[in-house]
């Protein structure tokens, strides 16, 4: 394996090679070829599992075995007049006026542009996905080390690595076009007013974009370095420039890290938010006890994984009840029921972010585990789950 970098697609990259794979029960061999633009670390009692740790306390990378598009267990029914399955629970949800065929949205920065996915996961099997943070000129990202395994999550400080909105245009989204039934969110940053307002301009030209997804976690380098998203009158700003130029509905995706998150999604509301998702990692750091050394060149960096569920998924019922938009929510999502979860705390639709990492099919398996889960209790629309939670 290779761990060479790929201009603004990911920060780990499995070249294209042979792998050999015993059948189970058959004691033959069958021989694939298969590629991912990324790959991680499963965790306890997922589809992988973690190594022991070495004799200085520190856990091994396993990746999971990455294996071709897996087939889907379902057959296609006749379909109703109403255009429902007569026999498969409906999925179907909306978000900001946008159709999607189920709620499971790859998030941004764990699914490249999507493109490099698309021989590993049936791309127009997702609801959707968001292509790796955009801004109006190329970076490169920082140095490395920026990912760390840790307890049940990981550590990343990738830097926001990628090609630049105008690239996008001429080398990613003309691909994307090429496939069918498919539902492409642009995520988009900077580092003001006027780098957010720029990227929209050069992205409002391309055809095939559903929506923008602005992230407001990064600092504001006229404001003495304060993230956009953790000071309210920065927020209000920053959502009100880029509505004025979107031409497509505006998602804001927040920062956990902030007093209040009720206060932060209320404020996106009114600066003109067609949605809101929800949440961004969390500020964290590793050090190595026996150098002394930070565990990222960085020295923070962002928390994710199944580590932070718990916190988001309060978040994110804090959130729906502040406002009158529709929430996406995400923070450590790698099962049906997770998605259950989210979606009875007001979640629409939700993002499988870190789960990519230790299994690059996670989100096709999860639409077709969510499809199980409501069959087996037999919930026939799933948006009915939203804000569902019973009290009593």
């Amino acid at each position: 394996m290779s761990g060479s970098e790929e201009r603004g697609t990911s920060d780990l990259v499995v070249h294209t090679k042979k792998i050999e794979i015993k059948v189970k029960g058959s004691g033959q061999e069958c021989p694939h070829r298969t590629s991912a633009a990324a790959q991680g670390h499963p965790r306890p009692g997922s589809r992988g599992s973690f190594a022991p740790q070495d004799g200085r306390g520190r856990g091994r990378l396993v990746p999971a075995c990455i294996l071709p598009k897996p087939q889907s267990r379902y057959t296609t029914t006749a379909m109703t007049t109403s255009g429902e399955s007569s026999h498969n629970p409906d999925l179907r949800v909306s978000v900001a006026g946008i159709e999607l065929k189920n709620p499971i949205i790859a998030a941004s920065g764990t699914f490249g542009y999507g493109v490099e996915f698309e021989d590993v996961v049936h791309l127009d099997k997702l609801g959707g996905f968001v292509v790796k943070g955009l801004s109006r000129e190329p970076m490169i990202g920082n140095p490395p080390p920026r990912l760390w395994e840790t307890a049940a999550g990981m550590l990343n400080a990738i830097g926001l690595q990628n090609i630049g909105a105008a690239a996008f245009l001429e080398e990613k989204l003309p691909k994307l076009r090429q496939i069918r039934n498919i539902v492409v969110l642009a995520n988009i940053f900077g580092y003001t007013r006027e780098d957010y307002e720029r990227t929209i301009e050069i992205l409002n030209d391309g055809e095939g974009i559903a929506a923008y997804e602005l992230n407001v976690s990064c600092p504001n380098t006229s404001e003495g370095g304060l993230q956009f998203g953790c000071d309210p009158r920065s927020l209000d700003e920053v959502v009100t420039t880029a509505k004025r130029v979107a031409r497509r509905p505006l998602i804001v995706k927040l920062s956990p890290n902030v007093t209040s998150i009720a206060q932060m999604a209320h404020i996106a509301q009114e600066a003109g938010a067609d949605a809101i998702s929800l949440i961004n990692t969390f500020v964290a750091m590793a050090i190595d006890a026996d150098t002394r050394k930070p565990r990222i060149a960085n020295v923070t960096a962002g928390l994710s994984g199944p580590a932070i569920k718990p916190i988001a998924l309060r978040m994110v019922y804090d959130a729906a009840h502040a406002v009158n938009i529709p929430v996406i929510g995400m923070g450590g999502i790698s099962t049906a029921a997770d998605v259950a979860e989210f979606m009875l705390a007001g979640a629409s639709a939700v993002q499988i972010g870190t789960a990519s990492y230790w299994d690059p099919c996670a989100t096709e398996k999860i639409v077709d585990e969510l499809q199980r889960w409501c069959e087996d209790r037999g919930v026939s629309r799933l948006a009915d789950l939203v804000g569902g939670m019973i009290l009593e």
